[in-house]
């Protein structure tokens, strides 16, 4: 018998299979991890996530190799990875997108369709980074999140009407919290500031009616990760 037959020691594929798939799984993934870390925003970014991209790429184009057209090897697959529990949550949505890329990538590798992949992940990522360079589907007016401290018992329902009119676009109270044992009342607002150069004097004016309790503007949180 000879202990050198590749063939047999790798069941249906040949080495030269292998060797494809990995490498081509590597690259695509590679390459896929790359465009996510060039259009990604916000501050939620790591490089261990980048990795797993690449990583979970290859491991479902091995996995599709060992399935093949094996019904019973998908079953039992299925039973073996129902033991596994992820508990990290996904920071940001477009995270789940890139995970299923490359999910489908490795498939589309592992089942052979080579050219399926590589045309695949040209068009997605081109996509990708059309959408982000023109900043697609962006809301017109940014929103922030203002919160107001305020003596409890004032009447904030129209308090701050008449600054909202005058520097803002658009206002919408989201939340009522009591803090520190009742003693003050947290709104929190949904704004659309009309010029951001006058946000120290739209602050300075809350200020004078909150009785100078604290004031809270959070800018930019549509593209940060809070």
């Amino acid at each position: 018998m000879d202990i050198f037959n590749f063939q047999d020691l790798t069941g249906e594929f040949s080495v030269l299979d292998i060797v494809i798939v990995m490498t081509l799984s590597f690259l695509l993934s590679a390459f896929i991890g790359w465009i996510y870390k060039i259009t990604h925003r916000g501050t939620s970014y790591t490089q261990s996530f980048v990795f797993t991209l690449v990583m979970n790429g290859m491991v479902v184009a091995l996995v599709m190799m060992i399935v093949g057209s094996n019904i019973a090897r998908a079953f039992s697959l299925v039973g073996a990875l129902s033991i596994i529990r992820f508990r990290n949550a996904v920071k940001e949505t477009r995270d789940v997108g890139f995970i299923f890329f490359t999910m489908a990538i490795g498939m589309a590798i592992g089942t052979k369709f080579y050219l399926l992949a590589v045309a695949g992940t040209i068009v997605i990522s081109l996509m990708v980074v059309v959408m982000m360079r023109f900043n697609w589907f962006a809301r017109d007016v940014a929103s922030q999140i203002l919160r107001i401290q305020v003596p409890s018992g004032i009447p904030f329902d129209t308090l701050f009407d008449n600054l909202f009119v005058k520097f803002t676009n658009s206002s919408e109270l989201i939340s009522v919290d009591t803090v520190h044992s009742g003693m003050l009342t947290e709104l929190t607002y949904s704004i659309g500031l009309k010029k951001s150069n006058r946000v120290q004097e739209f602050l300075s004016e809350i200020r004078n009616l909150n009785g100078n309790n604290k004031v809270t503007l959070i800018a930019g949180y549509n593209s940060t990760d809070l």
